[in-house]
């Protein structure tokens, strides 16, 4: 079996080519089986060599034999099995995937949901919404995906009004559940799901996949500045390193030193800084990622290095004011003691927290200050908190 696999996988393209004829003809479970299992070990262009080979070898005599395949999931070879399916699909086959999609197990289901992109049976339809919401995520996003192309008004109304949820696992569930159904006119509403929300990095890291961060700037600048800064916040703890490509990092703070700064311009700017000198102190963050992302991230903490921190720090101040949505950010950048002592004049209770905290780590917090503090304090955790700082 490994050698038939080698030469599936290997440079000899005739060679391979007849492997993959074999194990359609055949229904060579085994062998797909063997071949998913390697998904994390192979180049893409391999597997998008193998993607073609099967579209190639498959024709009306055999095509049926993928269906076989569907009991093992993979990503890298969906498109190539489902288009193929759905060039030859008819009124039985459509019959046999809603068979399959109701009754199958997971990894079958996310093959169908898949497939009713390409053949919108509206049969469909009550399973893709129910799957849109399963535990298995590739199942729930390819529903999702389905149902945008279906233009499917029910599923997103209701992943809209979710936005509003109190529960912060809901809201964030509907967040991905819109980003893959792909409707753009949703990404307001998402950014305030965002500004509300206690996974405001989990948010922040999905909206980009739905609209790139530069075209969101040229709407909306600040708040393109806020979810830049809930991702800084998320890298390498929430979000993966290597999405940094997805985000165009790189390119974005390349463009926000270039503009004349501002308060929220100096906030993100400082807050990278300090983010991409703790990814790159040790070696913790960047150990397991590829030699792309290493550089990646190297080559932004590079560019990083050469804004005038000086300069930055003075307009960072401007946001220590409880209207600003980077306050707390700019509390944790900020060493201008009499500018955040102002802030516990302030009557949001966090920030009145946050700034005590500040002020205790620049050894700036006596007992005077701690009264000012809980002059308007209500809760009585924070205060409870703040009284034994």
């Amino acid at each position: 079996m490994q050698e038939i696999l080698k030469k599936l996988t290997g440079k000899n393209q005739r060679e391979a080519e007849e492997v993959a004829r074999n194990m359609v003809d055949n229904s060579d479970t085994e062998l797909f089986r063997e071949l998913v299992g390697k998904d994390d070990f192979l180049f893409d262009f391999v597997k998008q060599n193998i993607s073609e080979y099967i579209r190639n070898v498959c024709d009306e005599t055999n095509y049926k034999n993928l269906l076989k395949f569907l009991k093992y999931y993979s990503p890298s070879y969906e498109d190539a099995i489902i288009q193929v399916l759905a060039k030859y699909a008819d009124e039985d086959l459509t019959d046999e995937m809603l068979d399959i999609f109701e009754h199958g197990t997971d990894d079958e289901k996310t093959y169908c949901a898949k497939f009713f992109s390409y053949i919108q049976d509206n049969l469909a339809l009550d399973l893709l919404r129910e799957y849109a919401h399963s535990e298995n995520y590739a199942l729930a996003i390819n529903c999702a995906y389905t149902l945008g192309m279906m233009k499917d008004s029910v599923s997103y109304n209701k992943a809209t009004a979710n936005l509003n949820s109190n529960d912060d696992f809901e809201k964030l569930a509907a967040v991905k559940f819109l980003v893959s159904y792909g409707e753009k006119e949703a990404v307001p509403q998402i950014i305030q799901a965002m500004k509300t929300s206690s996974m405001a990095e989990n948010i922040a890291g999905e909206i980009p996949y739905l609209e790139d961060l530069f075209s969101i700037m040229n709407t909306n600048f600040e708040d393109a500045l806020l979810i830049i800064n809930n991702i800084i916040n998320g890298l390498g703890e929430i979000l993966s390193l290597s999405q940094v490509f997805d985000f165009e990092l790189y390119e974005l703070f390349e463009n926000l030193i270039r503009k004349q700064h501002t308060g929220p311009i100096s906030v993100i700017l400082l807050n990278a800084k300090e983010k991409f000198d703790i990814l790159t102190e040790n070696d913790e963050y960047l150990f397991d990622e590829n030699k792309e992302t290493k550089n990646e991230i190297l080559s932004i903490k590079k560019l990083l290095s050469n804004i005038d921190e000086k300069e930055l720090k003075q307009l960072v101040k401007y946001e220590l004011k409880e209207e600003s949505p980077f306050v707390y950010t700019a509390l944790e950048l900020s060493d201008d003691v009499l500018a955040i002592r102002e802030l516990l004049k302030c009557n949001n209770q966090t920030i009145i927290l946050k700034t005590a905290e500040v002020l205790k780590s620049l050894n700036n917090l006596d007992e005077t200050t701690k009264t000012v503090a809980l002059i308007k304090i209500t809760d009585e955790n924070i205060k409870s908190i703040i009284r034994a700082l």
